[in-house]
């Protein structure tokens, strides 16, 4: 295996974040011998010996280690390229600093390695004032030191070279005028093959004429290091679909191409996978020409082999369970000499490196379990756990409304879907969902059809609400209906990717669970705010002769696309970021506020489905339940009123879900209601609508000398929460808002998506500000909202009081 003249196409470890381990390593080259890729490039960038610490050489443990994956790779067909970045600190014509690199790669080589790569990407052009001194130019300097490595290393059959230069945009002022890329083209040693990632860092496509222009610069074929896949950039986003948009006719023009791909490892079995149908293709393709590759037909065998791959009881870092490899088909490469791995050094998701430890319990561990099931007998005895005729309905049955709601405008009856709990047992993912997922993240300059689909629905429901606005009868019955017809399409998908995530965090595939959490958990939270919006619009919304009803004219994404094309079709993808959720938070009315947005993922996941919406009239009775269990808890005693058992609920929702029931909303799981948000619009409207109506209810309600209690000091209680706030408070903030959940939330994230759908209702009529009061001595509800945005406010010549009073603008 020289590697001559091969052609190479594999993977380029080269992101950017936590390295893979050696253990998913060794599962990447049995996934490469099975799909005919034959390189693998090892050059992650977050190995401080490869990048930071270059000089220093491995210790007797870290050889020992790379050493075994060098003949790991041999041993699976797929050869190996050991890469150096030394480009941040390189003194060029230092004797000393050349010595080390020497040093630094005869080490490898010792080990077996015969493939190299030196790589000057990402790097500042400036040369030091040795270096200017001994050196024409920046790139003069590069090859000499490339030149002499080689040649110091035996000049092997594979030896690359990454540019500082390495794409078009990057190239001054064009690709065909670059002087470096002139001096690379001309000085570089013949037999040095340059790395190029095409016209962008991150290229949509690949053309034969863009290659021929920088073949005919650098004077060789060039090897595209394609970074389709590469999701380091960008937090909130994962690239699920196939290869695309680089033609097989390409490999005629290529010294090769290595797909530099995700993070997380669990993450590249598709891309890969298409990938070595790609590879395949265009060797089919010199032999007669006729076969022409095509990403949907790939995309479909690599959804139909992953399939089988999700149903393995696999455990974080590739481990497998007692069923091991043994439903591989007959004959496969991998069934031959497969192994099982430790989990040690299993790599987490980008957004729970911080978060979580490598010995931390795997989120489906007995100790765990065993807490849920606590969890749920105390429900029990708290009377969470209702009779089948009061469960709350499934999500699609959102757009039922029963008799109890005549103050509702009547939304059409629809299905409802077939949720399926999944609190318990483990469960494999169905081929719909896992569509569903690859749609929902599929590539950064293109979206499945699910994600179209979702974003095309949002944007028109967007809009075209004034058709269901509070204040606007005129709509056409024809237009209204067609309103809610796409809104319960939309919900169902929303739904969907409810369901999507807890079956991944109950399914048995534990590694995917680890690698792909973070994305279906951000996307669930989403779809939540979005999905508790849209049900909030139907009848709520003022109407568009209302100047409250601009913020529907701000967002502009249509759905079709990504929002980074919208900014510009040459725009690198990581302008816009977030993906499908960044696009469904930026229709929304607070789309802006990321904070409300962006948070780190639990430690535990959890398979509990919740569902936001509107407040119905029935749900005072359980709402009144949490609040007077909250004030029991915060008590530490039992409530004794019992001949005013709505004496708490009275004073802390009472006036809120009488006077504003279309700012309330409220949040259930599969138990039942668990939390509630209320908001006023308007405090100051709100505080004479109490005066004039809420009080005498209560002084009815609660006459003098009533009861075990004193009625009048209740009363008295009631009509000083009533008293108004100072105009200092309420120029800026004019709303208010009121939070209360079960302080045995499994995923507290949830609290937050309740209280963004909130915001977002008060942004949508008009709302510049919102201010809430909270004890200082409660600070966990402290530290929440601060998270959120929420600052103390002074509070001028208010009422004297003992809360906090914390605001936001919106």
């Amino acid at each position: 295996m020289d590697g001559s003249s091969e052609f190479l196409c594999g993977v380029v470890e080269g992101f950017y974040g936590r390295p893979w381990s050696m253990e998913q390593r060794k599962v990447l080259f049995q996934w490469m011998r099975r799909w005919g890729l034959n390189t693998y490039l090892y050059g992650p960038k977050d190995d401080l010996k490869h990048r930071l610490l270059w000089r220093e050489i491995y210790s007797p443990e870290e050889e020992n280690q790379l050493r075994t994956l060098i003949v790991e790779s041999e041993k699976r067909g797929v050869r190996f390229v050991y890469s150096l970045s030394p480009g941040q600190d390189i003194v060029f014509s230092s004797p000393c600093d050349i010595k080390l690199l020497k040093r630094k790669l005869q080490q490898v080589s010792d080990m077996g390695c015969q493939a190299f790569a030196i790589l000057f990407d990402d790097i500042d052009h400036s040369l030091c004032q040795a270096d200017s001194q001994a050196y024409s130019s920046f790139a003069h300097a590069q090859v000499s030191v490339a030149n002499e490595i080689y040649q110091f290393l035996g000049e092997p059959p594979i030896f690359l070279f990454c540019p500082t230069e390495y794409c078009g945009s990057l190239c001054s002022p064009s690709v065909s005028e670059s002087p470096y890329l002139i001096t690379v083209g001309e000085d570089l040693l013949p037999n040095i093959s340059v790395i190029w990632t095409g016209n962008k860092v991150i290229s949509r496509e690949l053309s034969v004429e863009g290659l021929s222009e920088v073949e005919s610069v650098l004077q060789r074929p060039p090897v595209v290091w394609d970074n389709l896949h590469a999701n380091d950039y960008d937090s909130r986003r994962l690239f699920l679909g196939p290869f695309k948009g680089r033609d097989p006719q390409l490999v005629s023009h290529l010294r090769g191409l290595f797909l530099n791909p995700n993070c997380e490892f669990e993450a590249n079995y598709i891309p890969l996978h298409t990938l070595g149908t790609w590879f395949r293709t265009g060797r089919e393709e010199r032999n007669d020409g006729d076969y022409q590759y095509c990403p949907e037909r790939a995309l479909s065998a690599a959804l139909q082999d992953w399939m089988e791959e999700l149903s393995q009881p696999l455990q974080p870092g590739r481990k497998h369970g007692d069923q091991g490899l043994s439903s591989r088909r007959p004959g496969s490469p991998e069934s031959e000499d497969c192994h099982s791995f430790s989990s040690k050094g299993r790599p987490e998701p980008k957004s729970l490196r911080d978060h979580m430890q490598d010995d931390s319990l795997p989120p489906s561990s007995p100790e765990e379990e065993e807490e849920v099931r606590r969890g749920k007998a105390n429900e029990k005895k708290e009377g969470r756990v209702r009779d089948n005729d009061s469960k709350p309905k499934p999500h699609n049955d959102r757009f039922y409304q029963g008799p109890e709601q005549p103050e509702d405008l009547g939304i059409v009856p629809v299905e409802k879907a077939q949720v399926r709990l999944l609190c318990s047992g483990k469960t494999p993912l169905s081929e719909s969902q896992v569509q569903l997922l690859v749609g929902l993240y599929y590539l950064p300059h293109e979206h499945g059809p699910s994600a179209q689909r979702l974003l095309q629905d949002l944007t028109w429901l967007k809009a075209n609400c004034h058709v269901v606005s509070a204040n606007d009868k005129k709509a056409p019955q024809q237009k209204t209906e067609e309103w809610r017809s796409r809104a319960a399409r939309f919900l169902a998908v929303c739904d969907e990717i409810a369901v999507l995530h807890s079956t991944v965090v109950s399914g048995v595939n534990r590694a995917l669970l680890y690698d792909l959490y973070p994305y279906v958990w951000d996307l669930r939270n989403t779809g939540l705010v979005a999905s508790a919006f849209i049900c909030w619009l139907d009848g709520r919304v003022l109407s568009d002769n209302s100047p409250l009803g601009s913020w529907r004219n701000c967002f502009h994404w249509c759905g079709t696309t990504t929002g980074a094309d919208l900014l510009g079709v040459e725009s690198e993808p990581w302008v816009f970021k977030g993906g499908v959720s960044g696009e469904v938070q930026m229709i929304l009315p607070i789309g802006s506020n990321s904070e409300l947005f962006s948070h780190p993922p639990p430690l535990f996941p959890t398979s509990r489905l919740y569902n936001i919406r509107p407040y119905h009239n029935k749900d005072k009775v359980e709402l009144y339940r949490i609040v007077r269990q909250l004030h029991q808890r915060a008590q530490g005693s039992t409530d004794s009123s019992t001949v005013h058992p709505d004496l708490i609920g009275d004073r802390c929702l009472g006036p809120w879900l009488a006077l504003c029931p279309e700012y309330s909303l409220v949040l259930e799981d599969e138990l039942g209601v668990c939390g509630c948000v209320l908001g006023v619009a308007d405090v100051r409207s709100f505080s004479k609508r109490c005066q004039a109506c809420w009080m005498p209810a209560m002084r009815d309600k609660y006459p003098p000398g009533t009861g075990p209690i004193n009625t009048q000091v209740v009363v008295q209680q009631l009509e000083e929460d009533q008293q108004e706030f100072h105009d200092s408070i309420l120029y800026h903030f004019p709303s208010q808002l009121h939070l209360d959940a079960m302080p045995d939330l499994v995923d507290v994230s949830v609290t937050r998506c309740l209280l963004t759908a909130l915001l977002t209702a008060l942004k949508a009529n008009g709302s510049q500000g919102v201010f809430c009061e909270v004890q200082p001595t409660d600070r966990t509800r402290l530290e929440f909202l601060t998270k959120l945005g929420f600052l103390e406010i002074p509070r001028g010549d208010a009422r004297h009081r003992e809360e906090m009073v914390l605001g936001r603008l919106l």
